[in-house]
């Protein structure tokens, strides 16, 4: 498994304390069927590697969803890429509505074995958690709307309404093959409501219910100097790349946190009076993210409605790889640097003009030697009214699961590619918050709680049955 080669002077085993046996936690009735399906689909997705960008691992877990999937009876078509193929299916239910489900089956790089407590790519569960990369983020969602449909079936004799299901293995890079794949497949977009798994959970532990997403825009800067790495000693009259590029990314952003690339906020609005309501009644568990970063406080010391306004409502840069050419070499003047960046976009905010106000701003500022490349993958922000009917809809049947209203959130810090399949234009799509701050979806020891899952599939089988009655 190339994913999680581990090098000689790191090669320790997962720590023996915890390779544990699977064991069901006891639920009520009722969620029984449901977890003796999950179970069996969740084992089978989290023990196949499927790291991002590791497309022999991606093309093998495709197959095996696509097993998954026409188990229950959906009719499946796997679309190859030139990246991670896409999974289309579908299935007929007793109402002419249909309901569109959104996953992506691509994880994380696990990061070193012996930093978690089993193995990574092996499912496993203690005092009533579930642990392996992508249980909480991309997996985990996946599997219980699966097990739920299969408990619906089983159950029922038939689903509520029609299912149509989009699962890719690149949205951890952009989604840069989705739009073509629908584009030649629009069939598959036709629904009455989309459903989609991200983002996080408020104070009380209830998920956050999305309307919307940000948008991705993601660039490379990158600059050459000489022909060959030169000695240290010739920096007082040689261009050295590496300065130049942090430079440029200086005059990005400033230390006051602000974009300085003149415009990027122009098309941004403030949030309507439903949206201050929403972020105001909007609570999160401040302390447990920190903790859970190991950090004493957020930037600027926010908290309350400033953090929560923050995450919803503005738009970011971040700065993801710096790297010079030839790496490691002590006292000499690099041939070549450069960078990744990121843009998270709220609406109104375009892609491609961003891309051109950065090169504007740039060539203005006299970095004429700084190439600027947008990388494949990327997408539009979308964005539905809190007053929307379908996010009533959501937001009820959660209240049915829950027992307490979801909070809304017309965003949240994450991008999904929500606008390539139909966005707030034409399709409405809402994304649940699913993993807790301590859920580490990035990190070792990812997990996440099985009643969490549990009801992330009750809360489908709630939204199919008000899809199917019209409320």
């Amino acid at each position: 498994m190339r994913c999680c080669v581990i090098m000689p002077d790191s090669a320790e085993s997962p720590r023996p304390d915890a390779v544990p046996t699977l064991r069901r936690p006891p639920v009520s009735a009722p969620s029984t069927p449901l977890i003796n399906h999950l179970i069996p689909a969740l084992r089978a997705l989290c023990e196949r590697p499927s790291v991002s960008g590791h497309y022999d691992d991606l093309r093998m877990l495709a197959d095996r969803l696509a097993v998954l999937l026409r188990g229950i009876g959906m009719q499946v078509l796997v679309v190859h890429t030139t990246g991670a193929p896409v999974v289309l299916a579908r299935r007929k239910g007793r109402s002419r509505r249909t309901l569109l489900l959104y996953h992506r089956y691509d994880t994380a790089p696990p990061g070193p074995w012996r930093d978690w407590s089993h193995e990574p790519f092996r499912l496993a569960e203690r005092e009533g958690a579930l642990y392996g990369r992508g249980v909480a983020d991309s997996k985990g969602p996946l599997a219980t709307h699966i097990a739920a449909l299969h408990w619906l079936i089983a159950d029922e004799g038939d689903l509520p309404c029609d299912v149509l299901l989009v699962g890719e293995g690149d949205g951890l890079i952009g989604s840069p093959h989705l739009a073509s794949v629908l584009a030649a497949h629009p069939e598959w977009l036709s629904a009455d409501l989309g459903l989609a798994g991200a983002g996080a959970r408020d104070q009380q532990g209830l998920p956050i219910c999305y309307s919307g997403s940000k948008g991705l825009l993601q660039v490379a800067l990158s600059v050459r100097g000489s022909m060959h790495p030169l000695p240290s000693g010739f920096a007082a009259t040689a261009r050295n790349p590496l300065w130049r590029l942090l430079w440029a990314i200086s005059h990005i952003k400033g230390e006051d946190e602000d974009i300085r690339i003149p415009g990027f906020y122009d098309a941004v609005d403030g949030p309507t009076r439903d949206e201050n309501i929403a972020l105001r009644a909007l609570k999160l568990d401040e302390a447990a993210r920190l903790k859970s970063w190991g950090d004493g406080e957020f930037l600027f010391g926010m908290s309350g409605v400033a953090l929560t306004r923050a995450e919803v409502t503005l738009p970011t840069c971040n700065v993801t790889m710096i790297s010079s050419e030839p790496a490691g070499m002590l006292h000499a003047i690099p041939q070549y640097a450069s960078a990744m960046l990121d843009f998270q976009l709220v609406p109104q905010q375009k892609p491609q003009a961003i891309l051109d106000l950065l090169c504007q701003h740039l060539l203005e500022r006299g970095f004429l030697d700084i190439e600027v490349k947008c990388l494949p993958g990327g997408y539009p922000p979308t964005y539905l009214p809190l007053t929307s009917p379908a996010l009533k809809l959501v937001a009820e049947a959660g209240a049915a699961v829950f027992g307490a209203p979801l909070q809304l959130a017309s965003a949240g810090p994450f991008t999904m590619p929500l606008s390539l399949l139909g966005g707030a234009d034409s399709l409405p799509i809402i994304t649940i918050g699913m993993s807790r701050p301590d859920s580490a979806v990035l990190g070792p020891d990812e997990h996440i709680g099985v009643a969490d899952l549990l009801r992330h599939g009750q809360l489908l089988r709630q939204v199919m049955q008000r899809l199917e009655n019209g409320i």
